[in-house]
């Protein structure tokens, strides 16, 4: 029998037990009542990514890396978007605390904050009024000379050689490209200038930085971009990977970066990239198996906008990509790079590898994020057939299509994809040799980890393999958009008053359409560098400042005194190349003219983005004169605005939206029109000329805009017994986005690296 005491003891046990299996029910489940028993508004409900509300309604285990169960209560790390009312998004992560979650990272310039925190409490998260989207922190991936030949870098417009070393012209000399990518291998020669001084000023690492998956600490506060705070000397030196012996054990980012602006004249083959004289900025985000987070790449892209006006960084190279559920409006990655096109860096991203699924069908719709981001230049891979001559080239098959398929959810609960052109044009991206990452030790130089895992790549680039001079070959957009990074690097050379938007008008205008092409697998054609340079030093140098100062009207002419537009053509490689006179606004509209390029267009305003009938305006706020800096060196945060009657463009240009008609995979009308055909039909006099310009309040949009007239939309994601697969954008489960190098499908050999058979 019980005694008083003893039963009164026991009695207290249960109830502490009772108490505290309670507290994880409702932890768990305080929402559920609102979730079950009352619909979730709309406009709640759209805060949250698709992906991530498909694992919060799944009973299963979880299925994505950034979902696990801590003691049967589902937990997510997702990346918080803010509205910018609160710079330090105090209130933000005070609730996050308040909801059983904890700050890992917080991203300053992008006004968000990456947390970990139990699934249920997100719907309570979403209803505060100051979030604006809540994403997974999904994982990225790589997505996977010669070069100027093929690209038109030694045309007499842009460099002529004296000798196997000594040319004359633009070599991108004074301008900072910043890779985004696995690392870089700084003592590799290839990244030397004529003096054997290394061109790589900073390596930074951001796998150390705070935040990541599960990581088992949190973001305390005491890092900081203050200028000349002891918060920001502690994460520069946390960073800080410019004296590590392996600084890229991937292998990826070296290749890309020597690309974009290696300097490869020393052995054969000649390797040379496109920009070899310009400076390059390693910021690392992926790790040694070629993954990352979408908080590592953030990181990143924080740090090149902070550091930009400093360093002279004009221009970012993203060769990866993370799938992405969400629309351009909210996705992180698209919100960073936006951020960086309006403070002036002009972002290069590959399309992605998804061209083709396991059974052989085209895929359209399976263009990754940041590529889906209309401030992008996006860029698909091209095929050269080993041949330096363009007129056989031709559109790889594993090559992402457009349109954009990641989107919004409106007022009534309606998912609306986006639907964007992409991608913007193709560069060549097939059995590229670039340079090959090692540790750097003459003594021990082991290979990264894809040359190690594939020893083919190293034997097809077939060179000597000397320490600090190895090359391997691989293919994949991710090799593509280097070749376009470094011709913004010339162009800028040619002419600092470019803006980003501006610069992705010249290189759609100036691309080569290729034959049996349509827009939504090359978008406007080929790389053009011969055409890009020579398009950057008709218009005047003092445009962007012009712009920024709020000088520049609608319509004023941008041309340097005393000079003409060039003829639209080129001569390279003894072919005569025409310019397809094609340029993508507005997210899904064609406009030409050469009223484009002589008048100022109001989008040309890096800090303004148009797509989907709306227009947003981005604005940085810098830091004031502090700590011997002068003012308006650092960003300190952004305000972004929705503009209601906004001029876009003036009379004169040409819209060749009429032009494409209704989009037919069976009869290449719409979108599926070749890009050659309408390139031809604009050269011969067609297209709408717009007499009163254009302002957003009138409305010209294509809505929906891409339907099929075989009745089907594209925003139905069916499969076509054609064999067109209209993808939702959802290739894998964890929302990756797998590249050549050591991934397969049905169109790649995994093995050598190239499309086709050795």
């Amino acid at each position: 029998m019980f005694t008083g005491t003893r039963f009164t003891v026991l009695i207290e046990r249960r109830l502490r037990r009772i108490a505290r299996a309670l507290a994880v029910f409702v932890a768990s489940a305080a929402l559920w009542p609102m979730a079950a028993a009352q619909p979730v508004p709309p406009a709640v409900l759209g805060k949250l990514a698709q992906d991530l509300r498909a694992e919060m309604a799944s009973s299963k285990a979880p299925a994505a890396r950034w979902a696990r169960d801590v003691n049967g209560v589902r937990h997510v790390e997702v990346i918080v978007i803010g509205d910018g009312s609160d710079s330090d998004l105090a209130g933000l992560r005070s609730h996050v605390a308040r909801a059983g979650g904890a700050v890992v990272g917080h991203h300053q310039l992008v006004q968000g904050v990456t947390v970990q925190i139990p699934a249920a409490q997100l719907y309570g998260l979403a209803q505060r009024r100051d979030v604006v989207s809540i994403s997974p922190n999904r994982t990225v991936y790589r997505t996977s000379s010669t070069v100027e030949a093929i690209t038109g870098s030694t045309t007499s417009q842009v460099r002529t050689y004296v000798g196997s070393s000594a040319y004359a012209g633009f070599d991108g000399s004074g301008v900072g490209i910043a890779v985004l990518d696995s690392g870089l291998m700084k003592a590799h020669r290839s990244f030397t200038n004529a003096a054997g001084v290394s061109r790589v000023k900073r390596n930074v690492d951001m796998l150390k930085a705070r935040g990541g998956i599960w990581t088992t600490g949190f973001y305390d506060g005491s890092m900081s971009y203050t200028p000349g705070a002891t918060g920001l000397a502690k994460y520069e030196n946390l960073i800080a990977n410019d004296s590590n012996i392996v600084q890229d054990p991937y292998g990826h980012g070296t290749h890309v970066a020597s690309i974009a602006a290696g300097r490869g004249y020393y052995q054969t083959p000649d390797t040379t990239g496109v920009a070899p004289n310009a400076d390059i900025y390693d910021v690392r985000v992926l790790n040694d198996q070629g993954t990352g987070t979408v908080t590592d790449v953030i990181e990143g892209i924080e740090w090149v906008i902070y550091h930009a006006r400093e360093l002279n960084i004009r221009v970012m190279n993203i060769s990866l990509a993370s799938n992405s559920t969400e629309s351009w409006r909210t996705d992180p990655l698209c919100l960073a790079a936006r951020s960086a096109s309006a403070v002036g860096i002009t972002v290069v991203a590959a399309a992605g590898n998804g061209g083709k699924n396991a059974n052989g069908q085209e895929v359209y719709g399976a263009i990754g994020a940041p590529g889906n981001d209309p401030s992008v230049i996006t860029v698909g891979a091209v095929n050269y057939h080993d041949t330096v001559d363009r007129g056989d080239d031709s559109v790889n098959f594993f090559s992402s299509r457009g349109p954009t398929r990641s989107a919004y959810t409106d007022a009534s609960g309606v998912r609306r994809p986006d639907n964007l052109l992409k991608p913007d044009l193709v560069a060549p991206g097939n059995r590229i040799i670039g340079a090959a990452a090692t540790q750097a030790s003459s003594t021990s130089p082991t290979w990264n980890r894809i040359a190690s895992s594939n020893a083919n790549l190293v034997a097809a680039a077939g060179a000597q393999q000397r320490y600090s001079e190895t090359l391997m070959m691989l293919s994949g957009t991710s090799v593509a958009a280097p070749a376009v990074t470094g011709t913004v690097a010339l162009m800028l050379q040619a002419n600092p008053g470019l803006t980003p938007p501006l610069i992705k008008a010249m290189l759609q205008y100036s691309a080569q359409p290729i034959a049996n092409a349509n827009l939504l697998q090359q978008g406007t054609g080929l790389l053009n560098v011969d055409g890009a340079v020579m398009l950057s030093l008709s218009v005047r140098t003092d445009l962007a400042a012009a712009i920024e100062a709020g000088t520049m009207a609608p319509g004023v002419s941008m041309l340097r005194v005393g000079v003409a537009l060039p003829a639209a053509a080129s001569s390279i490689g003894g072919r005569s190349v025409n310019w397809s006179r094609l340029v993508f606004v507005g997210g899904n509209h064609v406009v030409s003219g050469n009223a484009l390029l002589t008048a100022f267009q109001p989008i040309y305003d890096p800090r303004l983005t148009w797509a989907n009938g709306s227009v947003r305006k981005r604005v940085a706020l810098y830091w004031a004169a502090q700590y011997n800096t002068p003012a308006g060196t650092y960003v300190k945060s952004f305000s972004e605005s929705l503009l209601t009657n906004q001029v876009l463009m003036t009379s004169s240009v040409v819209n060749a939206d009429s032009l494409v008609g209704t989009s037919s995979l069976i009869g290449h009308t719409g979108v599926f029109t070749p890009t050659q055909t309408l390139s031809s039909w604009i050269a011969s006099g067609s297209g709408l000329v717009l007499s009163e310009g254009l302002v957003l309040s009138e409305g010209l949009v294509l809505s929906e805009g891409l339907v099929l007239s075989e009745g089907l939309v594209l925003s139905e994601g069916l499969v076509i017994s054609e064999g067109l697969v209209l993808s939702e954008g959802l290739m894998l489960s964890e929302g990756m986005v797998l590249s050549e190098s050591g991934s397969y499908d049905a169109t790649l050999n995994a093995v050598t690296g190239y499309e086709g058979e050795p």
